[in-house]
């Protein structure tokens, strides 16, 4: 363990503890976890303090200050035996990284993406590269040129489950820049207008007595118009942590680009996480939460955390006809007992009633369990949401006034019988 913790990431022998644990934590960030220059100077803490004598109490010392969630021990963990290993084998495997890099069990057609993202930010820490011949980089340069119309469209429509590194990057920027353009509605409140349908009596009468009564100008107004409340309801259980990172993201922006959002993370329990949404920056805000949220990839109680909303925050954000956004898969583990009750309770509370269901995207998707034969007769709306091109289609339809319930989630419901 001393040899493999005094080389450098190359597999040199003059570097220091402290330089590969600093290229340890770059390898992580570049593979998607929200690492900073804190968490570099606590895990060079923790390993002083622990030592490197034995590998198990090293690895459990950086585990501890790199992982916050369920879904980043497989990235840390093969990031860690591929870093931390012999020097000269890491120095191997380094130039076998991209694009065949794959784990012994793992099926060499079909590598698992947190395996791709692990091997994309070990390749990247590696210092240097052999020159390609002239005639390959021109041609490399060919493909690139040609193939640069199509990059977009296909990040649009790729699964966030298969994505790599640096399609999660560019995943995240799109996402970053999304605005939601939920319609405005009319309110009680009145506001002035010069081509109103009503008059204004009051401020009629104070035109009229400031001129002395030789005239009276009519004033109008017209009722103020504003954008309904937007509550979001996102699963974060162990069937939906492959989505739940890039639709964290997704939170986030609509949390800072509108007021009147109120967001909720649910598996076995209800967290209301709207405050630490609202820093600007992602990072921190992915990280307040990490310590908000005890229930990462568990199991998932649907029909009880929807109880626990209606019964102690629904009278809170759902006023003034409030727009539902439930993100889940709809597998629930107490089979859907009281979930219809509380679907029925929680769709009579809102102007409209959305459900975002990954499992949508298959073509031979059916609703056969009992918690999505529970939810789907009371959603307004029933769409996927398992990329880029299913995001932007969400806020297409949330910016038209159409009818309260979607033709497509009748037909659905017609399945049911």
């Amino acid at each position: 363990m001393s040899d493999a913790t005094s080389a450098t990431p190359s597999g040199g022998a003059t570097g220091s503890l402290m330089a590969n644990v600093m290229h340890f934590a770059r390898a992580l960030r570049a593979a998607g976890l929200p690492i900073g220059p804190g968490r570099v100077c606590d895990a060079i803490r923790a390993v002083e303090t622990v030592g490197i004598e034995r590998r198990d109490d090293f690895y459990w010392a950086l585990h501890s200050v790199f992982v916050n969630r369920r879904d980043q021990v497989e990235l840390f963990d093969q990031a860690f035996h591929m870093f931390w290993r012999d020097p000269e084998l890491l120095k191997k495997m380094m130039s076998l990284v991209l694009p065949g890099f794959r784990l012994p069990d793992m099926d060499p057609e079909t590598p698992a993406p947190a395996a791709r993202r692990t091997g994309e930010a070990l390749n990247a820490e590696r210092p240097g590269t052999t020159a390609a011949p002239e005639d390959t980089r021109e041609r490399e340069i060919e493909i690139d040129a040609a193939m640069t119309w199509s990059d977009r469209e296909k990040l649009q429509h790729m699964d966030f489950e298969q994505m790599s590194a640096e399609e999660i990057r560019r995943a995240k920027a799109a996402i970053a820049a999304m605005r939601l353009p939920i319609m405005q509605l009319p309110t009680r409140r009145f506001a002035a207008h010069p081509n109103g349908r009503r008059i204004d009596m009051r401020a009629t009468l104070r035109t009229a007595l400031r001129s002395g009564g030789r005239e009276i100008p009519l004033r109008r107004r017209e009722p103020r118009r504003r954008h309904p409340p937007l509550v979001i309801l996102c699963d974060i259980s162990g069937s939906m942590s492959r989505y739940s990172r890039m639709l964290l993201h997704f939170l986030h922006t609509v949390t800072n680009d509108r007021d009147r959002v109120h967001s909720f993370l649910f598996g076995t329990r209800l967290t209301n996480v709207t405050r630490g949404l609202r820093h600007r920056d992602v990072d921190a805000a992915l990280s307040a939460i990490g310590r908000t949220v005890h229930d990462w990839s568990g199991g998932t109680r649907i029909g009880k955390c929807l109880r626990q909303f209606n019964v102690h925050w629904s009278r809170r954000v759902l006023a003034q006809g409030a727009v539902v956004l439930l993100i889940s898969d709809g597998l629930d583990r107490d089979a859907g007992e009281g979930l219809a009750v509380e679907m029925e309770r929680l769709h009579k509370s809102c102007r409209r009633l959305i459900w975002l269901n990954p499992l949508l995207r298959y073509d031979g998707f059916e609703p056969k369990s009992m918690g999505v034969r529970a939810i789907l007769p009371h959603v307004d709306m029933f769409r996927p949401v398992h990329n880029l091109a299913s995001l932007e289609e969400l806020t297409a339809a949330l910016g038209t006034s159409g009818p309260r319930v979607e033709e497509g989630v009748t037909q659905w419901r017609k399945t049911l019988h």
